[in-house]
């Protein structure tokens, strides 16, 4: 493809300063953005949902200590001043497999929190490729309408010449000052627009960013069309949404077989220690030894029934665990077809750039002759306003192909998770 032509020229003028490509951008966005912090949090707390479901196989221990005061000694021999302090150990045997299940939907969960990460990572890098394509379109465009301002603005002042030596007259001249005034317009308007454009771009990477910082090397050559069908695969493999769906189903499942516990018996370990004194202060009385009471015991319990509420609980579970499968399904065929369609607009708006390349050239041709033939008296004024026009349209147009090239092409890279900044 030829050299891209003037759209690429301000390029090279940030080359003298430091420069800031696209990858340093995002990792500028990746170490600054604080909705990254809020998602580590996430995760952080995931590891503590581990953490607390691994609590089950632990054993509990327990103490508690009671002072106790009756209006008379009972006929059972507890006085009227007494205080019991007792200490437990519990350990869980069996609970009908809920901790092992509670274990494995955590730790799924710690993995859907980690592809959310990655999720938002991509995303924060998508909307600086993004941002930066904007900041590259507006400075391109800025420059279409200096150049056309600029030629406008040497016409008029070449007609005020001729319209005083009487070869046009002032409605000819006035033609020209309106186009005049209106590259004017639109060249304030795509300053402004530029200007925006670099503060959406700090604000994105939440940092100062100036023009002269900004290099465009990235778009000084067309992108590479890929493969789709691997484009596919790997964004069936790679996304991070459909691995977090993914995982949120497999937790999913697990709930179920957490639900499933409360059919089971619950078989736990008990050692406790009890001890009874005659007094507030236990161990001051004089009850002594005969107080204390020191016991293991082996407690099973199972429920018969709880008004079907586990049988509802578990009929939820399921439920939502095929809700998820459905949801799957839905964001996989969703995706396909969305990447498919990228992938038409990325084969259009490549094949557009050297159309519009083209109609670049010819522009520049017509103006050139048309000139000429003006300078000659051989073309009206009208006629050369409409070259003027039709070269600006054709540098717009092929300002606007290449960014929807590029702009489908950072899709498709976030499509399939390829952005490389962690």
């Amino acid at each position: 493809m030829k050299v891209w032509s003037f759209v690429v020229v301000f390029v090279f003028l940030a080359q003298t300063g430091y420069a800031l490509d696209l990858s340093q951008m995002q990792q500028m966005a990746l170490n600054n953005r604080k909705v990254i912090q809020r998602y580590m949090v996430n995760l952080d707390k995931s590891e503590k949902d581990i953490v607390k479901a691994k609590g089950g196989y632990l054993p509990s221990v327990d103490v508690s200590y009671t002072g106790n005061s009756l209006n008379r000694q009972t006929l059972a021999g507890e006085a009227k001043q007494n205080s019991v302090f007792y200490g437990a150990v519990t350990l869980n045997l069996f609970s009908g497999f809920r901790d092992k299940y509670n274990i494995e939907s955590a730790d799924m969960m710690k993995r859907v929190e980690s592809e959310r990460l990655h999720g938002i990572r991509q995303d924060i890098q998508l909307n600086v490729a993004l941002r930066y394509l904007d900041v590259y379109q507006f400075q391109a465009n800025l420059q279409v309408a200096e150049d056309a301002y600029t030629t406008l603005k040497k016409l008029y002042a070449d007609g005020e010449n001729r319209l005083a030596v009487g070869l046009i007259d002032t409605n000819e001249l006035l033609k020209i000052k309106v186009d005049l005034d209106n590259a004017d317009i639109t060249f304030k308007r795509a300053s402004a627009d530029l200007e925006k454009s670099i503060l959406l771009l700090g604000s994105e990477v939440d940092a100062t960013i100036t023009l002269k910082e900004l290099q465009f090397a990235e778009f000084r050559n067309p992108p590479v069309f890929g493969d789709p069908g691997q484009s596919e695969a790997r964004m069936l493999t790679d996304r991070s949404e459909i691995k977090a769906l993914k995982g949120l189903a497999e937790a999913g499942k697990a709930q179920v077989e957490v639900a499933k516990s409360e059919y089971y018996p619950r078989v736990n370990l008990v050692g406790s220690y009890n001890r009874y004194d005659n007094n507030y202060l236990n161990g001051s009385g004089d009850v002594g030894s005969q107080g204390e009471d020191l016991r293991a015991q082996v407690v099973m319990s199972m429920n018969l029934f709880n008004g079907r509420i586990t049988e509802s609980n578990v009929g939820k579970a399921k439920l939502e665990a095929r809700g998820l499968q459905y949801d799957l399904q839905e964001m996989e065929n969703t995706m396909k077809t969305t990447l498919k369609n990228l992938y038409i607009d990325y084969k259009v708006s490549l094949d557009n750039i050297s159309v519009a390349e083209e109609n670049i050239d010819h522009a520049k041709e017509n103006l050139r002759i048309t000139q000429l033939k003006y300078n000659e008296g051989m073309q009206r004024e009208s006629e050369l306003l409409d070259a003027v026009t039709n070269l600006s349209r054709a540098r717009y147009n092929y300002v606007t192909v290449v960014r929807s090239a590029f702009l489908d092409h950072f899709q498709i890279t976030r499509m399939v998770e390829g952005f490389a900044g962690e």
